[in-house]
């Protein structure tokens, strides 16, 4: 067929929308897309026809070609993925999944209208803040709590409030940067408050905190080295010592602990994580934490502490920039519920299930892993092996936490065509990478995530 006659034949984009093709997509598909899509197919073909091919131009076979880049272009861009790196508050995953009682509670609140910051008792406006402070008072003893949306704001919110053009006398271990190149002093600089170092890297004592105070100390402020380890020749200040100097010198202490554990981890072994509850109890004025960290619920900053102080810092211009939705707070309200009973908050949490479940669950599920992969995958050599999982996040640095692995090796394919095959497939499934093998870590991987992990590696390989 001669090039204009194929050109010729080539349907509008008018013909296509008016088509029962056209008429099917606009009851699913936004008009836009439908618009862009049969333009780039039309624009693609007539490309083809100009280069000398001869494509089939009948309207079937390009209203197929259209609803494939319709779809593409309409595919969600946030979707869940299957974690089998091993990683447990993965950031770059979203860190921490959620129970199914704080998510029926996030749909519950989204729904429709909600007591937002409206007090039905007293039929008058009310305070956001009201839905978690009480809660986060009784779990943490503290006289008084308000939430923003990340632990980064709440230190920034914390610092512009308490110190702004005074002094905050901090050990120059613990000025750390977190993900994303965020450090501490950086934080300060944005704060308006002059950071004073005190200290070495690995060694910092009392009396360094002593001698840095002056009249234009405003704060001593410790931060919990949540994503990194000093060892060897150290020393530091606990909390409970600082706390004493702030009191002798008549100075605030704030302690940044980044991860916020509410469950005490000692029972199984990682003894380095404070528990929110014991340093409060200690004295501290101002402790501030992340919420979608060992916590388990959605990101959000959490400021607990002096009733004076906490109302200040609430009251700053910056919290209503910094302030949490009725989204967030619906899941932080659910989650804190969770851990109102430590024992079931072990079983409900996901992170806290990922983090604690025992030897003998990882190694079932890796076997049963294992075999289903046997019985339905050809060309594909599988074994368990022993590994080490990692909590991730920011969070229980230099803990090891032994788990089983699938490892998987597949005839005539590398290690990486299978991890990329694994990522980009219609469920992804995120792997790791050892000695030439697809690593899959039974640890982060849910009962109900086996099913869909099975058949996301028979079309990864098959």
């Amino acid at each position: 067929m001669e090039q204009k006659e194929l050109l010729r034949k080539l349907p509008s984009v008018d013909e296509v929308m008016k088509s029962p093709h056209g008429l099917k997509w606009l009851k699913s598909y936004p008009r836009r897309y439908i618009l862009r899509a049969i333009r780039d197919i039309i624009a693609f073909k007539r490309g083809e026809i100009l280069e000398g091919f001869t494509p089939d131009v009948s309207l079937n076979t390009i209203a197929g070609d259209i609803e494939i880049k319709i779809e593409k272009l309409v595919e969600r861009r946030l979707k869940p993925v299957i974690n089998a790196t091993g990683v447990v508050i993965h950031t770059n995953l979203g860190r921490a999944p959620l129970p199914l009682e704080v998510l029926n509670n996030i749909m519950d609140v989204a729904a429709g209208y909600s007591n937002l910051e409206y007090n039905l008792e007293e039929g008058r406006r009310g305070e956001r803040y009201d839905h978690v402070r009480w809660i986060l008072k009784d779990i943490t003893g503290a006289e008084d709590a308000v939430v923003v949306n990340n632990n980064a704001a709440a230190v920034l919110l914390c610092l512009s409030t308490i110190a702004r053009g005074r002094e905050v006398v901090v050990s120059r271990g613990e000025l750390i940067e977190i993900g994303g190149a965020f450090r501490i002093p950086d934080v300060m600089l944005q704060s308006g408050a002059l950071l004073k170092e005190v200290g070495t890297t690995n060694r910092t004592n009392s009396g360094d905190y002593e001698g840095a105070v002056d009249e234009q100390t405003a704060l001593l402020l410790k931060v919990h080295q949540s994503n990194y380890k000093v060892i060897g020749f150290t020393e530091d200040v606990s909390i409970g010592e600082l706390v004493g100097i702030g009191k002798r010198m008549g100075v605030p202490v704030m302690f940044d602990l980044g991860s916020g554990c509410l469950t005490d981890l000692r029972p199984y072994g990682i003894h380095d994580e404070p528990v929110v509850h014991e340093v409060v109890s200690k004295g501290v004025d101002i402790v501030t934490f992340s919420g979608d960290k060992l916590l388990g619920g959605p990101q959000a900053g959490i400021i607990v502490g002096r009733k004076d102080m906490i109302a200040r810092i609430a009251r700053h211009p910056l919290a209503r920039a910094v302030r949490i939705d009725k989204l967030t707070l619906a899941a932080l309200e659910a989650t804190l519920l969770c851990h109102a009973d430590p024992e079931k908050a072990r079983e409900k949490i996901p992170v806290l299930r990922a983090l604690l479940q025992g030897d003998d669950v990882i190694r079932r599920r890796a076997k049963k892993i294992q075999l289903l992969i046997r019985r339905d995958v050809k060309n594909v050599q599988v074994s368990i092996e022993r590994d080490e999982s990692q909590a991730g996040g920011g969070s229980l640095p230099g803990v090891c936490l032994p788990t089983y692995v699938v490892t998987l090796k597949v005839k005539g394919m590398t290690a990486p065509a299978v991890e990329q095959r694994l990522r980009r497939g219609a469920v992804a499934v995120i792997t790791r990478i050892r000695a030439g093998s697809v690593v899959i870590d039974a640890r982060t991987i849910s009962d109900s995530e086996v099913k869909p992990l099975l058949k996301a590696i028979k079309e990864a390989i098959c």
